[in-house]
This record gives C-alpha cells, sequence and structure tokens, in this order.
C-alpha cells in the first residue's frame, strides 16, 4: 500500500453501485472492507474475491455489534447501504426506517468511536422534492415528497451535525445511476428502457415529458474514489449535488433507440405522474473539479454489450435484476 492508501469500508458494497465501486478502490491501492447482507447474491465481487485487500462481512446494519466490529481499523467509510428507491420503501415502510435511518446515527457513532477520519454518505437527489427551479442547487430547501427521501434527508442531518475535528463528513446527494455493473439493477430509468428496448424492441413511455436527471454508473463510482483521496479540507461539511444529463423520459427514450436501433418503437402512454426532476452539478465541478465523462448513449452502449456477451440473462423475468421482487422473495424482516 502506498502513503495515500487507506482502509476503506464500503456499506452495500456488494450492490450495484459497490459492485462497481470496490473494484476501482482496490485498483487505487486502497484497502477495502465490504459490509452486505449480500441480499442479491454473493457473484458481483466474484472479480475480485481473490485480492488480499479485500475482506467482506455478511452483516446488517441494525447489527450494532457486527457494525461496531466492521468499522474498527477503517480510516473511511462509504455509506451506500440502504432501501434503495421508493417502491422498495413503500413495500415495507417500518423496515426501511430501520435501514435507512434508525441505525444510522448508530452508524456514524461507531464511526467516530473507531477512529473514522472520513464519512461520505450517499443521499439522493430527490431530497429537494419538484422544484420550479430550473437550476436546482444545494442552497435550495430540501422539501422531500416520500418517506425514502426524507430519511435521506434526515441522515444527512445527522451527520453534518456530527462534524468535528478528525471526523470529516461529506454529502452526495446522486442523480439516478445508469449502465452496466456485475451487480445489475434493471428497474432504474435508463436500464429498464434499454432492457425493453435489446429484449422486446419496444419502449413504452408512459407520460414523455417527466425530467429526470442521471449519471453513468462509471462516472459515480469515479467520483467516491476521488473523495477517498481528497484532502479532508476540500470535502468536509460539503454537500454535493451528482447528476447530469437533466433530460425527458421521451428524450431518453429517443437516446436508447438511437444506439439499440432504428426497428425499435416507441410508444407513449398516459400517466398520472407528472413529477420532474432535475438538478445543477456546478458547485461540485467548480470546487473539486468533478465532471462526468461519460453520457446516456455510453450508458445504454455497455449495456447492449454486456447483452450481446450473455453477461444479463433472463433479463425480464430474474428478480435479481429488480430490487422489489428480490425483497419480496427473501422476506427481509
Amino acid at each position: 500500500m502506498t502513503h495515500d492508501s487507506r482502509t476503506v469500508l464500503v456499506t452495500g458494497g456488494a450492490g450495484y453501485v459497490g459492485s462497481r465501486l470496490v473494484p476501482k478502490l482496490l485498483d487505487a491501492g486502497h484497502a477495502v472492507r465490504v459490509f452486505d447482507l449480500y441480499l442479491y447474491g454473493e457473484e458481483s465481487l466474484a472479480g475480485v474475491r481473490g485480492n488480499p485487500q479485500l475482506s467482506e462481512i455478511r452483516g446488517d446494519l441494525r447489527d450494532s455489534a457486527a457494525v461496531r466490529r466492521a468499522v474498527q481499523g477503517v480510516d473511511t467509510v462509504i455509506h451506500l447501504a440502504c432501501i434503495s428507491n421508493d417502491p422498495s420503501f413503500e413495500l415495507n415502510p417500518d423496515l426501511g426506517k430501520s435501514i435507512n435511518y434508525d441505525c444510522f446515527p448508530g452508524l456514524v457513532r461507531e464511526a467516530k468511536a473507531a477512529g473514522v477520519s472520513r464519512f461520505v454518505y450517499a443521499s439522493s437527489s430527490s431530497v429537494y422534492g419538484v422544484k420550479n427551479e430550473e437550476h436546482v442547487t444545494e442552497n435550495l430547501s430540501l422539501e422531500p415528497l416520500t418517506d425514502y427521501s426524507k430519511f435521506k434527508a434526515m441522515c444527512e442531518d445527522v451527520l453534518l451535525d456530527a462534524r468535528e475535528p478528525g471526523f470529516a463528513a461529506l454529502v452526495l446527494r446522486p442523480a439516478t445511476v445508469c449502465g452496466y455493473a456485475p451487480r445489475l439493477r434493471l428497474d432504474l430509468s435508463v436500464n429498464i428502457l434499454t432492457n425493453h428496448a435489446v429484449n422486446e424492441r419496444v419502449i413504452r413511455v408512459f407520460g414523455g415529458d417527466q425530467v429526470r436527471p442521471n449519471i453513468h454508473i462509471e462516472d459515480m463510482t469515479d467520483l467516491y474514489v476521488q473523495t477517498v483521496s481528497a484532502p479532508i479540507e476540500c470535502i468536509d461539511g460539503k454537500v454535493y449535488n451528482a447528476g447530469y444529463f437533466n433530460q425527458t423520459i421521451g428524450a431518453i427514450a429517443q437516446d436508447v433507440r438511437s444506439v439499440v436501433g432504428p426497428d425499435v418503437a416507441i410508444t407513449v402512454e398516459p400517466t398520472n405522474d407528472h413529477r420532474s426532476y432535475r438538478i445543477n452539478s456546478d458547485l461540485i465541478k467548480r470546487e473539486l473539479g468533478f465532471s462526468p465523462r461519460r453520457d446516456i448513449q455510453t450508458a445504454v452502449a455497455d449495456l447492449c454489450r454486456a447483452f450481446e456477451n450473455g453477461l444479463i440473462p433472463n433479463s425480464m423475468s430474474d428478480p435479481k435484476y429488480f430490487n422489489i421482487k428480490m425483497m419480496q422473495l427473501a422476506g427481509l424482516k
């Protein structure tokens, strides 16, 4: 390990984002400890499992003793683990609250007690709710519309209130992540449309005028790696949006078809959900120098390559690609 290397705990490290982040952290010379329930299987980290710098703990964030063990000897925490997205949360709101919020203050306390020096929290751009402003910047008020986003906002407050010399806190508010990863989610907008375009040659668009921000999974994971080695003074107490390509669902569908093939039909159906979300990410570019290197079409092309290479079998039916289906099967309580 180099003098710049760290020991990084990634909660949810076997999940969608974690399955791309963990290999990148290892490649950057860091020691990585994954703490995860492995609800979606163990295959996502198979490619790095032999790395001596990787350790894995199967554990539940609500188990305070397991959390205490996980943070020992760690100097950086990247907290990804949660019940992701509104439908999964609403499946069992009590479970969602217990994992996404109730155990969070304990995790922060244990991290501080163990001597962790930086804590990076994956919040969500959904904390803003629906804004009329064209540029939704970090200084606008938070008006979360769902319990999922409300508890994300509350965790931000817990973490930032815990800041003190020696314990730096950073909050990132990512847009919807898209693109291929070893633990793939096909219940996210770009990925959903690509799956249907490739396998059914039809994209169903509900409404189409709603605006959604996205970020390529490779850009999002590059950002997390950057926050591990960034000077403490550059990240401590900061809150950053991370989302680009504020596009309508209709425009995203056109992007998907442009990559998958002109024979893909786009059908437009009515919807009662006309909520539009957009975020502005100028601040993180200005202060950290971070900007994306990949667009939505790149994410679609990456997914198409994975389909062609047989990496996404049974994509329309296997529950492992869909968070809510796996939660129902697992019976997590």
